[in-house]
């Protein structure tokens, strides 16, 4: 029986991660605003004691609203509200350093921190896509290495704006009519390229020091940034090999930065269709493939890829001649992730659709408790992950079905917590993660 045990996070996305999950007769089309969905899928995560969920986002309409529910909730604040709805389980919420200032966003996530108890997370994003630019008065998209340089000030930024506050700066002295030290507050008067900052932040230190840090890029320019500031990686992997040397690659880059390997873990995606037998599984997995609209499908795989509109034939295979990785300027390790999925095995336009009509690039994997939970097992004791992101194709029945069937599973092996009284009350916690010191305190003396 192995000490290490699996970080599980619960990646929700309204009616399931499949594209046509909406269309099944047990899904409700109007999910995605229901806050009673939410509260109801962050409670089956916290009782197969996942350490988080998280919600993904981004500051443009995602998809034709023709295809698929469209619709997304701002995250922190729904966060906010399940919060008060959950007593455990982490709450992780995308957000942007392309399109936000860090003072707002610092101050959002150390209120989320507050009010949840030391549960939150920022899963860290520099925003490809033009049409998220034009919402912003941008004509393009910034290149993405200028995406990352902002996205490294702004990290920069926003934790002098959390450590601002030393944590014993409210002195609550009512007898001397003194509430707080002013010489424990520290304004970052930051001046750079992308920033000014002068004042300190209105909130006080949180539970946390700061949130956990989590990143999602995988390209070059990604995974330096990885290396430097995150603490979990949520990853796209399609086979163990790529899995492996992912982790391997990230953990060297977390030393050579200077930090513990341990003190970033990698989670791939995985979107798991469970059946009591394999070929119930499969036979779930088809009938959401069969209820793929293609024509959806052909569009968004066009502008993924760059192509011009009529471009791919559905019977036939992708071009022979797609830029390489070097010349996009979007979200470029989804993008060689997509091509190489393809080109390794052959498939035509409609398989392809069909692959990432479940996972977007993520693994998919259909079959029994026991299948699933013996490739959960395999990649974690292989050197490829330290856990997963798990992404049910339809919810809530998808999530539910993996608690009641795969947690047990996991437990019985000694791969998965029982409950959350020996993990730790903060995220941080949860995730093995020492609460960072303040920049400002000096560490105590050795002896």
């Amino acid at each position: 029986m192995t000490h290490r045990q699996l970080h599980l996070n619960a990646f929700l996305m309204n009616t399931g991660h499949h594209e046509a999950s909406w269309r099944l007769p047990e899904s409700d089309p109007y999910a995605s605003v229901d806050l009673a969905h939410y509260v109801r899928l962050a409670r089956i995560a916290e009782r197969g004691t996942f350490d988080s969920l998280f919600l993904a986002d981004g500051p443009q309409l995602w998809s034709s609203v023709g295809q698929r529910p469209a619709g997304a909730l701002e995250p922190i604040t729904l966060l906010t509200a399940l919060a008060t709805a959950t007593e455990h389980i982490g709450l992780i919420a995308t957000a942007s350093t392309s399109y936000n200032s860090p003072y707002n966003l610092a101050r959002k996530f150390a209120t989320l921190d507050h009010l949840s108890g030391g549960r939150a997370g920022w899963n860290i994003v520099t925003t490809a896509g033009a049409e998220a630019a034009r919402n912003f008065g941008l004509d393009a998209e910034p290149a993405h290495a200028e995406r990352y340089a902002r996205a490294a000030e702004f990290l920069d930024v926003a934790l002098k704006l959390w450590d601002s506050w030393e944590d014993d700066a409210i002195v609550a002295d009512k007898a001397a009519g003194v509430w707080g030290d002013d010489a424990k507050i520290h304004p970052p008067r930051h001046q750079g390229r992308f920033f000014s900052v002068e004042g300190a932040l209105n909130v006080p230190r949180s539970p946390q020091g700061y949130p956990l840090l989590v990143q999602a890029g995988s390209s070059e320019d990604g995974k330096r940034f990885a290396a430097r500031y995150a603490e979990a990686v949520f990853t796209a992997q399609q086979t163990i090999e790529d899995a492996r040397a992912f982790y391997a690659d990230l953990k060297a880059r977390t030393v050579a930065a200077g930090r513990d390997a341990d003190h970033v873990k990698v989670l791939p995606g995985i979107v798991p269709v469970i059946g009591s037998t394999e070929a119930e599984a499969l036979a779930k997995e088809r009938v959401l493939e069969d209820h793929i609209v293609h024509a959806h499908g052909v569009r968004h795989l066009e502008r993924l890829l760059h192509l011009e509109p009529g471009t791919l034939d559905l019977d036939g295979q992708l071009p022979s001649d797609l830029p390489p990785e070097s010349a996009i300027e979007g979200a470029k390790s989804r993008y060689t992730l997509i091509v190489e999925l393809a080109r390794r095995e052959r498939l035509t336009v409609r398989q392809l659709i069909g692959r990432l009509g479940g996972g977007r690039g993520h693994l998919t994997f259909a079959g029994t408790p026991e299948q699933v939970a013996d490739t959960i097992e395999l990649w974690f004791e292989s050197g490829a992950a330290d856990g997963f992101n798990i992404m049910p194709a339809v919810l809530p029945s998808g999530l539910e079905t993996f608690v009641d069937h795969v947690v047990p599973i996991l437990r019985a092996r000694g791969l998965l917590r029982t409950g959350y009284g020996d993990a730790g009350r903060t995220l941080r916690e949860r995730y093995g993660l020492p609460r960072p010191a303040n920049q400002h305190v000096a560490a105590p003396a050795l002896v």
